[in-house]
């Protein structure tokens, strides 16, 4: 089974307004509440490739009710820790006119020192955790290093761990070894300390976390596509070019359409393809929709996989 988890998920609202101006009254055209947070998205598209999944984290109140119930009506799998404080609600406001999108990401709930400890011991007893994605920020009240913990944790279970976040808990985490990692340009100069630009340079960048004894770095790079560094070759996956409408959920996608594509047996070179697919379908849709399968599939045929570097 695949486990996905979310420490500080969301309610997505997305607010369609024709012309937003300052100062002044605005009309909502329509509205679209998801269910949100980086581990949620990972499960969704997961779900939309019929890959069963469960997902995993905190929710409590209405907005954490509503957001369980949206994820069981898609037909996704879920065993969240009830927390006492209010999940979170972020606003998405879409202009229709300029087709520019505005985020605004709440803060979230403070989790309390059981609460946390009653998602330790969840995980302790999950049934058959083949593959353990873990994506995101961290709420208030939880230290770094729980990334580390749990790491360790899914790995003596034998899971496959995918990490996806930034900052301290991506620092925390690399130290417990996650089998993959995902960051962007831009999370892998922060990981490093020095802004990276050409493909050499992110390229050397991830050997230095494969040699650390990550199995896998992804490197998602916007159109330019996303690099591939592991300890036998360097491989890049770039999209078709398409119109893109929005990017939020791009890079969750990218490793939902990397694991599903790893659980269906598929070679690491289609892998980093489902990958690419994934996230480009995504970008595809508006608000915080996320990727449609047979954009999934349609775009999958057209990404284009170059060799950089193979150890000999």
């Amino acid at each position: 089974m695949i486990y996905t988890l979310t420490l500080n998920p969301a309610l997505d609202r997305t607010l369609f307004i024709n012309q937003i101006k300052a100062d002044d009254s605005n009309r909502i055209e329509k509205e679209e509440r998801f269910a949100g947070g980086k581990g949620i998205d990972v499960s969704r598209v997961l779900n939309e490739l019929d890959i069963p999944n469960i997902a995993l984290g905190f929710v409590g109140g209405f907005a954490g009710d509503e957001l369980e119930g949206r994820l069981i009506n898609e037909g996704i799998g879920c065993s969240f820790v009830r927390i006492r404080e209010e999940t979170r609600t972020n606003i998405i406001l879409n202009d229709l006119t300029t087709h520019k999108q505005t985020v605004f990401s709440a803060k979230g709930p403070e989790i309390e020192p059981f609460e946390l400890m009653k998602l330790i011991r969840m995980i302790e007893i999950l049934e058959n955790p083949e593959t353990f994605a873990i994506s995101g920020s961290l709420p208030d009240g939880v230290h770094p290093e729980i990334y580390r913990k749990i790491i360790d944790l899914a790995r003596s279970r034998g899971a496959y761990v995918a990490l996806d976040t930034d900052g301290e808990p991506l620092h925390s985490g690399i130290t417990a070894h996650p089998n993959l990692i995902k960051p962007n340009i831009h999370e892998l100069s922060r990981l490093i300390g020095k802004e990276l630009t050409s493909i050499e340079e992110i390229s050397s960048a991830a050997k230095e976390i494969v040699q650390e004894g990550v199995e896998t770095v992804l490197v998602s790079m916007g159109p330019k596509g996303i690099l591939l560094v592991n300890f036998k070759e360097v491989l890049l996956a770039v999209p078709p070019e398409v119109k893109v409408v929005n990017t939020i959920g791009a890079g969750d996608s990218s490793v939902s359409g990397f694991i599903g594509a790893m659980r269906k047996g598929l070679s690491i070179g289609d892998c980093l393809k489902f990958a690419v697919a994934s996230g480009t379908a995504t970008t595809l849709q508006t608000g915080t929709a996320l990727g449609r399968k047979e954009d999934i599939e349609r775009l999958f045929k057209q990404v284009t996989l170059k060799e950089i570097e193979k150890s000999k």
